[in-house]
């Protein structure tokens, strides 16, 4: 059986950081009341000259090293961001480019917005297992600070910008738990609350971006129970226990959601990865910014069982389980 196996891992941040108390300069807040309520003590903010691709390139080559690997041995690049470089063409098109990947691979972009990484981790699961691709490379890349309304401290108190990487070989397993790689993915959404987190405009409505709104407290409650759901769920399709997950890899948007999520799954802080104090919400990159994390740190050891979790807008939500 046809396993993806996590070859490389890589991730960027823009050097540019807001802390929260650049941020009490120009709204009415403070740093105690952004960190009670969230966790977070700075973001980074991409440079006026950066866009998307770019730093999704940046990881990817970050990527490409800790692999060992030529931008030449991919056959397809998948990139997970909702504030492209364009409409069109897609960002994993001006990344190919960028890269200087084959002609004829295969680029294309994915966007369920913090899920989002999640999504494109599955596709490239598929085309891996079906056959279709040997290598691919999986970015979350964002600059979500272009989507905020610096005036809405509800709001622009939460988000950064960045990009993470990860490379997917596939490799022949035996079928069971104890094979190296991606043994399970689970997605969900659910439309009829897409107003709880939203942006006020969009190409095929007002003919611009727009603004993030968002219902704080509805979105926290979802999360908790969605994030919590797709967790036994996973725990059940891999007939395993909470004891047997070595860590937690979720989405970092707030850190009592983590800290909730970890909770009900058991497993000490320690064995969780948290990273949003430092990054703030970076939407698809925040989770494979926290897999750079984990191996920048050495802490994923040969056997582990990693659960990568994510919830945002859609609402999305969606789960992942792989043996590192």
């Amino acid at each position: 059986m046809i396993r993806s196996v996590v070859k490389g891992v890589g991730g960027y941040l823009p050097e540019k950081v807001v802390t929260n108390d650049d941020l009490g300069k120009i709204i009415e807040t403070n740093n105690e009341w952004i960190v009670q309520r969230t966790g977070i003590e700075q973001r980074h903010v991409a440079a006026d000259d950066q866009s998307t691709s770019d730093l999704a390139v940046e990881a990817a080559k970050k990527a490409l090293l800790n692999a060992g690997m030529d931008a030449s041995d991919l056959d397809c690049v998948i990139v997970a961001t909702t504030t492209p470089d364009l409409t069109f063409p897609a960002t994993a098109a001006s990344v190919q480019a960028k890269l200087g990947m084959r002609v004829g691979t295969i680029a294309f972009d994915v966007q369920a917005v913090c899920s989002g990484f999640l999504y494109a981790l599955t596709v490239a699961n598929s085309f891996i297992v079906s056959g279709q691709s040997k290598r691919v490379l999986v970015i979350g890349a964002e600059v979500m600070t272009r989507l905020l309304d610096w005036q809405d401290r509800t709001t622009c108190v939460l988000f950064g910008d960045g990009a993470g990487a990860i490379i997917l070989e596939g490799e022949t397993g035996q079928g069971t738990g104890a094979d190296r790689g991606i043994l399970s993915t689970h997605l969900h959404s659910d439309g009829a609350n897409q107003s709880l987190l939203y942006t006020t405009g969009g190409a095929g409505t007002s003919g611009i971006s727009g603004k993030i709104s968002m219902q704080g407290r509805e979105v926290f409650k979802h999360a908790v129970q969605r994030l919590a759901e797709v967790a036994e769920e996973t725990l059940v399709a891999n007939n395993i226990q909470k004891s047997d997950i070595t860590w937690l890899v979720p989405h970092q948007a707030n850190k009592r959601i983590i800290e909730a999520t970890g909770e009900k799954l058991g497993l000490p802080s320690d064995r969780v990865i948290l990273t949003v104090a430092k990054h703030a919400n970076t939407s698809a990159a925040s989770v494979p910014l926290a897999l750079a994390h984990g191996v920048e740190n050495n802490l994923f050891k040969p056997g582990d069982l990693l659960l990568l979790e994510a919830m945002g807008a859609g609402l999305t939500w969606g789960a992942a389980l792989l043996r590192w």
